[in-house]
């Protein structure tokens, strides 16, 4: 498929998701979030496609929030019926491992977009934030579900009522994000984890996202129940017979991702 916004770059089962405005700072109007979705819905029918990274275009922003017009002009019928949330829930649960590639500013609905990915590296200039509150609005997207449920709810309220833009270093000392890397190599550090991921049986770590997902989000024997269950399924695999015996062989695995 062709796009307007984004850019999408596959090589060697690694996916680049880029948000491609620059000019706004990669500001998400809602063309750009249709975008988001139909690109996500195509890398999960892409074969060969293990690992999905996002980043923004331009060095200044990861995604700076959500068009401000677009939010004035926007009346409550509509925000009812908006699908970023539902999009954001589709990053969250894709199955496979999504890395955000932050180098500059997240705010607003680019802070919801990070959180919605796997797993967060951002570089040492980047800035974090939920400023909604100062518009009359709040964070609608999941902000203020999984802001909490990453750095806990007496710091999501500290962020969220005050609006506060954090660095990078903050971020990680919270829990926002999982590694700060220097300035100009965040795809060097995103790709390196990305190969580090992409080696590994691709069954697994579908198993291995969705009940830790299930975890996060259900009692704890309800989620040791769901992780026997996909264990069991990823036992009957032939990338579990190819792994354990690349092992006792000591060589490296090749797997099939069945």
């Amino acid at each position: 498929m062709s796009y307007k916004n984004i850019k999408i770059e596959i090589t060697g089962g690694i996916a680049v998701l880029t948000l491609n405005r620059p000019e706004v700072r990669n500001a998400l109007d809602f063309e750009t979030w249709e975008e988001i979705r139909s690109g996500m819905r195509e890398l999960g029918r892409r074969e060969g496609v293990q690992v999905i990274i996002f980043t923004g275009a331009g060095g200044k922003a990861f995604a700076s929030g959500t068009d401000i017009r677009a939010i004035h002009d926007r009346t409550v019928a509509e925000q009812m019926n908006s699908e970023v949330s539902d999009t954001l829930y589709e990053i969250s649960t894709h199955k496979r491992p999504v890395i955000a590639a932050i180098d500059g500013y997240a705010l607003g609905g680019g802070c919801e977009l990070a959180m919605a990915c796997d797993i967060r590296i951002a570089t040492k200039k980047s800035r974090f934030g939920q400023p909604e509150v100062g518009l009359g609005i709040i964070p609608g997207s999941g902000g203020t579900q999984r802001l909490q449920r990453l750095v806990g709810i007496g710091k999501a309220k500290e962020l969220i009522f005050t609006g506060d833009i954090i660095s990078a270093e903050e971020a990680e000392r919270i829990g926002l994000v999982e590694k700060v890397v220097e300035d100009g190599t965040v795809m060097d550090a995103a790709m390196e984890m990305a190969k580090k991921i992409r080696a590994k049986g691709p069954v697994a770590i579908t198993l291995a996202k969705k009940a830790i997902q299930v975890g996060a989000d259900t009692d704890l024997y309800s989620g040791l129940c769901f992780e026997r269950y996909a264990q069991a399924l990823a036992y009957s695999t032939d990338d579990k017979a190819e792994g354990t015996q690349a092992f006792l062989e000591k060589r490296p695995p090749a797997f099939k991702g069945k």
